[in-house]
């Protein structure tokens, strides 16, 4: 990457997906957020756990929220696997194996305390084989939970993030677990991952 991490760039997005520019991401989560580039990464154990985590409580956006297990944005022409594998080495210690897209077009427009995120988003599954180090200033806890037992939770009206619980209930619908959750075509990624 080629900017200072104080100066990470996010991509930003017209409505049918692709790069109309780039914005440093201090400036774009606002309560006029931009649409933009981002990403959501479900990480397993070999038990076929979920990894869940609890935003720091300093974090601008969302702070103390838990939800799936990493999020972030890719850099202006990173590709997006390397994304994930970027943020889950940054904020949680941890390297991902066996990475794949599951929900290529998932977007989504959430509101925490005047502070907007308006997101396209693909969904990425992958299995890590370790506990997360977190970076507290990233991640304040971190939990590991059965599968059906999570979407049992949501169901119960268990607080996560608003895209972690219309992910989760997409992700539902595709099948029982990770096992079962097709793979999806690149091709269908917004056209700015292209």
């Amino acid at each position: 990457m080629t900017a200072h991490a104080e100066e990470e760039l996010v991509v930003l997005l017209s409505e049918d997906g692709q790069r109309i520019g780039v914005a440093p991401k201090a400036s774009v989560h606002h309560a006029h957020t931009p649409l933009h580039l981002a990403f959501s990464a479900y990480l397993f154990d070999s038990d076929d756990r979920l990894l869940l985590t609890r935003r720091a409580l300093d974090k601008r956006t969302f702070p103390g929220v838990w939800t799936n297990s990493v999020c972030g944005h890719p850099a202006p022409g990173e590709r997006l696997e390397d994304a994930v594998r970027r943020r889950a080495s940054d904020e949680l210690g941890l390297e991902v194996g066996d990475l794949r897209l599951v929900l290529p077009r998932f977007a989504y427009r959430a509101e925490m305390d005047g502070i907007v995120e308006w997101e396209m988003c693909p969904v990425l599954v992958g299995h890590v084989s370790s506990d997360p180090s977190p970076e507290p200033g990233e991640v304040a806890d971190f939990e590991w939970v059965d599968w059906s037992a999570f979407i049992g939770q949501l169901r119960e009206g268990r607080a996560v993030s608003d895209w972690c619980r219309q992910e989760a209930e997409q992700l539902d619908r595709l099948g029982p677990g990770p096992a079962a959750w097709p793979s999806a075509d690149p091709a269908e990624l917004p056209p700015a991952l292209s």
